[in-house]
């Protein structure tokens, strides 16, 4: 059995749901992990992601701000949204996938979107990155605790840092940047570390292969400056390692016409 997986940032899910839908039509992947979908509950667009072919859907959201939906054509069995540093602000979904998933049962997949950390990389100054690292240390001490890949777990997400030199256009100039700081960076090795997830992207196309999955709106020639970065990943427990067979960055996705900042990454796995 193949399962695909794809995440998004999407930027807004009601704005951008042709862009998801043309996505579907090309890569038509088993389950849609977004992020940033920008919608409360009460307006989430429900009936048409249906319509695109996923009857199982759990959301949850907020009104235009944030926001995590996993939408699968397979069925799952449990869902479950967790809060950090004491705000309810819907970073955080996971499914279990459950009898009639096939091979795919069992199978947890967690999907996070963790702050961007606004532009100051310096917690004293300002709030947001304080609070950035904050839940990556909430993360830490989540691993520790609940130890997700004890048991085989997908972990993905717009993640919002770019953990290696490669994964970003210059390491040097972005070092002071926030998402390629040396504190952001080690923490965010730390935390995969201790969780025991292997990085499915690095896994099949190794440092030091530049790979971006993000690039700014403020570059009015994204395509060919390419001043990229790697903010969006797919985790695996070492269980499900065996099965990846292809991962890949939907690039042209940042070029259609209003397009997210960010593109999806979706991994074949062959279980």
């Amino acid at each position: 059995m193949k399962l695909s997986v794809t995440s998004w940032n999407i930027n807004s899910v009601r704005l951008r749901i042709d862009h998801l839908a043309r996505h579907i039509a090309e890569v038509q992947p088993d389950v849609i992990c977004l992020q940033e979908t920008k919608c409360p509950n009460d307006r989430f667009p429900l009936k048409a992601l249906k319509a695109l072919g996923y009857e199982h859907i759990a959301f949850h959201g907020q009104k235009g701000y944030h926001g995590v939906a996993t939408l699968s054509r397979l069925p799952f069995s449990t869902t479950e949204s967790m809060s950090f540093c004491g705000k309810d602000d819907a970073r955080h979904l996971a499914v279990t996938f459950g009898p009639g998933a096939g091979a795919a049962s069992g199978i947890t997949v967690h999907n996070y979107y963790v702050p961007a950390g606004g532009d100051i990389p310096d917690p004293d100054l300002n709030p947001r990155f304080a609070h950035k690292l904050a839940f990556l240390d909430e993360l830490m001490q989540w691993s520790d605790r609940a130890k997700p890949t004890a048991a085989p777990s997908i972990l993905v997400g717009d993640l919002n840092i770019a953990p290696y030199e490669s994964d970003v256009w210059n390491h040097k100039a972005l070092l002071n940047v926030v998402s390629h700081t040396p504190i952001e960076t080690t923490r965010m090795e730390e935390w995969r570390q201790a969780a025991g997830y292997v990085d499915a992207i690095r896994h099949l196309t190794p440092v030091p292969e530049p790979v971006f999955t993000w690039w700014s709106y403020r570059s009015p020639d994204w395509a060919a400056a390419n001043k990229g970065r790697r903010l969006d990943h797919v985790w695996l427990a070492p269980s499900l390692v065996p099965t990846l067979k292809e991962a890949s960055i939907g690039k042209a996705a940042r070029g259609w016409e209003r397009p997210s900042d960010h593109a999806p990454v979706t991994v074949t796995l062959e279980l």
